[in-house]
């Protein structure tokens, strides 16, 4: 990770707006104390620096990440007393007694962490600067866990590690999609030459440690075989029994957590049905880094909830790390998606709260009870219509092309932290090597999320694309957004919606260069 240690001078203040190749922000004299600051060359000059809790980051035209993502940095919700997020993070920990936590690595990693060393190709979507956040093309705000993966494993510090962390992607606004949340995974390694060097079959030692795991008596669906060698293939050079070994001690290591968390949610539930038993089962999935790979579900409320994914780690991934020969097991779960599930939280918003009717509701050393609303505030909804640029004006994507209007990616990694598919899992890892070259992307609807945001901030609850229509003659396209202005506080006035609208579609206009209707 490539920075400095500054101290804060004269030339260093406060970041206020959003920094990007479109429309470069400038600088208030005060000095936040969350840390985060800027260094800008002379007066009305692009700011050049960024200082984030005294690291040094060189910004140049890859960078896309407002003041709001950067002062959300120092929040470290998992890490807040009482906070739901760490209770929930400490009620999963409790079912690893013997693995090692990492709660407070650095959100600032390099792409070579965040892509390369999970073998990320150079025109995958999760490189562009529509999905993630940049600070310079060679730095981003971290976008999943797995950026610590290959560091993890080359430290080899023990056999089982648990990461916890705020993850950052540029996103959707509605109740379950927020530019900042926090996933969780987890590992389990075993060491072929351990074995060897004991006079054992790794399988085997494999299985006794399976007999360690606490038992359940939940009803358990597993109708597929281990690996499949096409739908869920075994990697080359692991055996199928050591396949079977890993897989059994993944799937019963990972039941007891949900066990766990589904019996204290449903103790809280004021909807769940006493008597309804708990029944969780396993599906076969596809991650580029993991062979053969699962879906843990848990039917819950009277549906099938996705929980996390997992699977038989990638051998290319620890091969690259210098632990060639380890074999294991990774999952991955967003610690929003359980809270939610835990406390009946309605809307992801409300994590970032610093009202004390919120706060005031959770105590780590209590029973899990639901979350109680303090009141349901009106929503005001506005519409913003415009026409995108003609194609002779937009320019291509930084991927090369004409980019077509597509809706944000979901994170699906609130759910687990292993990346939208990408390639084969036993591709192998490419060496490091630099994004792509920027260019003025065409229009992607993150761009109106990332404005919203701006502009709205915790006061925006949702936008939609509600209407679509192209010119029969003219070919020009036209787009309507609907913004639900809602505070989880307050009732806001018309007066403040109109302004932070009239705000929004002037911005829109600036930045994305569109004809308002």
């Amino acid at each position: 990770m490539r920075s400095t240690t500054n101290s804060e001078d004269a030339n260093t203040t406060r970041f206020n707006g959003c920094l990007s190749a479109i429309e470069p922000k400038f600088l208030t004299a005060d000095t936040e104390a969350s840390g985060v600051a800027m260094v800008t060359a002379a007066f009305r000059t692009p700011a050049k620096e960024v200082i984030i809790e005294g690291r040094t980051y060189q910004a140049d035209e890859w960078m896309n990440t407002p003041s709001a993502i950067l002062e959300a940095l120092p929040r470290r919700l998992h890490l807040q007393p009482d906070h739901p997020l760490t209770i929930t993070r400490k009620l999963i920990e409790s079912r690893f007694p013997d693995y090692k936590t990492h709660n407070d690595l650095f959100p600032i990693v390099t792409t070579a962490q965040n892509f390369d060393s999970l073998g990320f190709p150079l025109d995958h979507i999760g490189r562009s600067r529509a999905d993630t956040y940049y600070l310079n093309q060679s730095t981003v705000l971290r976008t999943h866990t797995s950026a610590h993966q290959a560091d993890t494993f080359r430290k080899n510090e023990s056999e089982g590690y648990l990461i916890s962390a705020d993850v950052y992607r540029r996103d959707a606004i509605d109740r379950s999609h927020y530019p900042v949340f926090h996933q969780m995974e987890g590992a389990r390694t075993w060491d072929r030459q351990q074995a060897e060097r004991e006079g054992k079959i790794l399988a085997q030692i494999i299985w006794d440690d399976v007999t360690k795991i606490p038992k359940h008596d939940i009803a358990v669906e597993d109708p597929n075989p281990t690996f499949h060698a096409e739908r869920n293939p075994l990697q080359a050079g692991h055996s199928p029994e050591e396949a079977d070994a890993m897989a059994a001690h993944l799937k019963r290591s990972l039941e007891d957590m949900v066990v766990t968390i589904f019996n204290a949610a449903k103790g809280a539930s004021d909807t769940a049905t006493p008597d309804e038993p708990l029944k969780v089962r396993w599906v076969e999935a596809y991650f580029p880094f993991t062979s053969p790979s699962w879906e843990l579900e848990v039917f819950w409320q009277g549906d099938w909830l996705e929980v996390l994914g997992s699977g038989i780690v990638s051998q290319p991934i620890l091969n690259h790390a210098s632990v060639p020969n380890r074999i294991g097991w990774a999952f991955g779960l967003g610690l929003e998606r359980i809270a939610m599930l835990l406390y009946s939280i309605p809307d992801i918003r409300l994590f970032w709260s610093k009202d004390k009717r919120f706060l005031s509701q959770f105590h780590e050393h209590e029973p899990i009870r639901p979350f109680v609303p303090f009141s349901k505030y009106p929503a005001c909804f506005k519409d913003v219509s415009f026409w995108l640029r003609t194609s002779s004006s937009s320019s291509s994507s930084a991927a090369g092309g004409a980019t077509p209007i597509h809706p944000p990616a979901q994170q699906q990694t609130q759910s687990s932290s292993i990346p939208p598919p990408a390639s084969s899992s036993t591709m192998p890892i490419p060496p490091a090597a630099a994004a792509p070259a920027a260019a003025t992307p065409a229009f992607h609807e993150n761009d109106v999320m990332e404005i919203a945001r701006e502009v709205g901030g915790d006061l925006v609850e949702d936008v939609r694309l509600t209407d679509e229509f192209v010119h029969p003659k003219t070919g020009r396209r036209s787009l309507c957004y609907r913004v639900n202005y809602r505070s989880l506080e307050r009732t806001l006035t018309n007066e403040e919606t109109n302004e932070m609208h009239d705000r929004l579609r002037g911005l829109l206009v600036d930045r994305l260069g569109v004809q308002l209707r």
